[in-house]
């Protein structure tokens, strides 16, 4: 009886540490894909102490006006005029910078306002390196006013290092990266531009443009980067109820030049936006995980499907650069791009048919929506360089919201059947 028990305790002993040994490791894998430490809790309180009002609202109050007594001439409470410095934009910068380990965080009145005031910090005769498959509006600011500021441009394919190297000269100032890129969900490793950007260029700026991700899914500042960038009308409001731009740094001299040209330009939001914007901050961590598993769940349907020539979802396996993803990125929001086999047709009856996803630019809020950047958010791109960057007249971008999934799969679905009967 002795042995019996003695042999069946040993197995419970053996089972046990089994156990123990796959929780250990899924322990680890689950901590290896989870996000910033401490996201949620600066998303929440970074900037919002109520000890800064007089009133201790919990909440930062909306402040309208536009001007601020001073005690004497040139003595102030540390504003003066809205445009310099407004009390609710402050606690938006704070908690800004917080969500992206930075020092410094900026607003400016759109994402596009933002990379005009970066580009602000160049000079006559400065060289741009910039990704080739880029936002829209990047794309036309840098090719049709950027030259008339005197600045030299390169579009490159950053996701080649050697096209990098290459591109790179002596009066190369600023690097301009997009990851993913915007529509066909490129990757650029952020950490090796940056480290052939310097070595060739001693006085080199590294950009990345951080508006498909969120803070909450990548951090390019911790891979070397010098400015991240935001279009915050997407994902971290979240709410497509405002459109501000927004820029996180550690490098104290050029934010002392991009608060110059803050002023000096212009281009800051109004307050209510601002408030706005930090209310929307508050869910971000929320919302991304279930952008993320609708996002994941619709890729992977779409790849199933018979009527889809191919899904570009850096969450999947069959993305080219899938482990540059899971090692620069902590998770891989809503934003999904496919191909619907056949042409332009086919596209603009499944967007024509979808009810769920709505037919309308821009991306990251809660709802769903649906484009063809073709036609829409790409317009502006020459159509010669849209052939080059593979912008197909059957591309079809994706932003997934956060409705319910299964109603989410079965729009997608009776829209691909409707296309492609």
């Amino acid at each position: 009886m002795r042995s019996y028990l003695f042999a069946n305790s040993q197995i419970c002993v053996v089972i046990l540490r089994k156990v123990k040994a796959i929780w250990k490791h899924s322990m680890a894998t689950e901590k290896s894909k989870s996000t910033f430490p401490h996201f949620a809790t600066d998303a929440i309180h970074a900037g919002q102490e109520p000890e800064q009002w007089k009133s201790m609202a919990v909440v930062p109050p909306i402040s309208l006006a536009t001007t601020f007594k001073q005690f004497a001439p040139a003595e102030h409470a540390g504003f003066e005029y809205s445009r310099s410095g407004n009390p609710t934009r402050v606690c938006l910068e704070k908690c800004i910078a917080a969500t992206e380990g930075a020092k410094h965080g900026m607003c400016f009145s759109s994402g596009l306002a933002t990379t005009m005031t970066i580009t602000h910090l160049l000079q006559l005769g400065d060289h741009i390196v910039s990704m080739d498959d880029v936002y829209g509006g990047t794309n036309r600011l840098f090719r049709n006013t950027a030259p008339k500021m005197g600045l030299e441009l390169s579009f490159v394919d950053c996701t080649n290092l050697d096209e990098v190297k290459k591109a790179m000269k002596p009066n190369t100032k600023m690097v301009w990266i997009e990851t993913p890129t915007n529509p066909t969900m490129k990757l650029v490793d952020i950490e090796a531009v940056c480290k052939i950007a310097r070595a060739a260029s001693k006085d080199v700026f590294i950009v990345v443009d951080n508006t498909f991700m969120s803070s909450y899914f990548q951090r390019p500042l911790d891979f070397g980067a010098d400015i991240s960038m935001h279009s915050l009308t997407k994902y971290m409001n979240g709410h497509s109820d405002v459109v501000m731009g927004a820029a996180a740094l550690n490098r104290d001299d050029l934010h002392e030049k991009l608060r110059f040209l803050q002023n000096a330009i212009g281009p800051v939001p109004s307050a209510f936006d601002c408030y706005l914007v930090n209310r929307g901050l508050k869910t971000l961590h929320v919302r991304m995980r279930e952008h993320e598993k609708n996002g994941m769940a619709v890729a992977k349907f779409l790849e199933s499907s018979s009527r889809v020539e191919r899904v570009i979802y850096p969450g999947l396996p069959s993305h080219p650069q899938y482990e540059l993803a899971k090692r620069q990125m902590k998770g891989f929001s809503g934003m999904v791009t496919f191909l619907i086999k056949g042409g332009l047709e086919q596209a603009k009856t499944f967007l024509g048919t979808v009810k769920i996803f709505t037919l309308a630019e821009s991306l990251g809020g809660f709802e769903s929506l649906c484009e063809h950047p073709g036609l829409q958010t790409h317009a502006s791109v020459p159509a010669d360089q849209r052939v080059v960057l593979g912008i197909s007249d059957n591309l079809i971008r994706l932003s997934v919201g956060i409705e319910d999934l299964d109603d989410i799969i079965e729009d997608i679905d009776k829209a691909l059947k409707a296309a492609i009967p």
